[in-house]
């Protein structure tokens, strides 16, 4: 699967798409701090980001691919987590959406309890079952054996994920692109996670999505004067911190 990187904050880019390219709409949705827009960035940019700032209102990010010859242009929907900055929007933000990623910290245990109270939410904005669902632990490169108890084991994950009709990835947004599992040193035995790559979510995303035969309604004009954000910025915020 070749593909392109996009990263766009306007709107304006749309009309350059040729006229056969489908678009869907992922919503990323998750607590705030469990890296939400670090991860969209990575996915979309390539790249980690130098600065984040907390999100207020509504992102969007782009990533346009080719999947086994179709061009298909991936708009990644990044909210903030924290519901003062979303509740005004979540109507619109639910519209017209074709696939949704969950996102917890895996060394944060209250990130993770919170994903029945997304999965809820997702219900009662007729988000159906239809919809392809994607679990995504993130952080996985601070996961340790130290203080094992205060982290979400992939046995819990793949369990909820199970239920919930998720596939499911761990992985870092921070880590080098060509990041596989973790590994000791010469001579010391291999540890006992496996960490996805980032691009391996992009790639099974994209492939799913190009399955589905309902014409795709999305169209980035139609959100244009959806979404104003407020231009007033929030303190930057740690990249790599959970408040748990």
């Amino acid at each position: 699967m070749e593909s392109s990187l996009e990263f766009s904050n306007s709107l304006g880019s749309v009309s350059s798409l040729p006229a056969r390219c489908r678009t869907f709409k992922i919503i990323v949705i998750g607590d705030s701090a469990v890296g939400k827009t670090c991860l969209t960035h990575r996915l979309c940019a390539g790249e980690f980001p130098r600065r984040v700032e907390a999100t207020i209102g509504v992102d969007f990010r782009e990533r346009l691919l080719d999947v086994e010859g179709e061009r298909i242009k991936l708009q990644m929907w990044d909210t903030a987590g924290q519901e003062r900055f979303r509740k005004s929007m979540v109507q619109h933000y639910y519209r017209n959406v074709h696939a949704v990623l969950f996102v917890y910290d895996v060394t944060c245990p209250a990130s993770f309890r919170s994903l029945p109270a997304w999965v809820e939410e997702c219900r009662q904005n007729s988000l159906g079952l239809d919809i392809p669902r994607f679990l995504v632990g993130n952080k996985s490169d601070l996961r340790g054996p130290v203080r094992a108890e205060g982290q979400v084991s992939r046995e819990q994950a793949l369990k909820f994920a199970e239920a919930h009709g998720m596939t499911l990835f761990e992985t870092s947004a921070k880590s080098p692109a060509n990041s596989g599992p973790k590994r000791r040193g010469a001579g010391e035995r291999e540890a006992a996670f496996q960490q996805d790559k980032v691009d391996d979510i992009i790639t099974a995303v994209a492939a799913r999505l190009k399955r589905l035969r309902r014409p795709t309604a999305v169209s980035a004009r139609a959100y244009c004067d959806s979404f104003k954000v407020p231009t007033k910025k929030m303190p930057e915020k740690d990249l790599w911190s959970c408040t748990c």
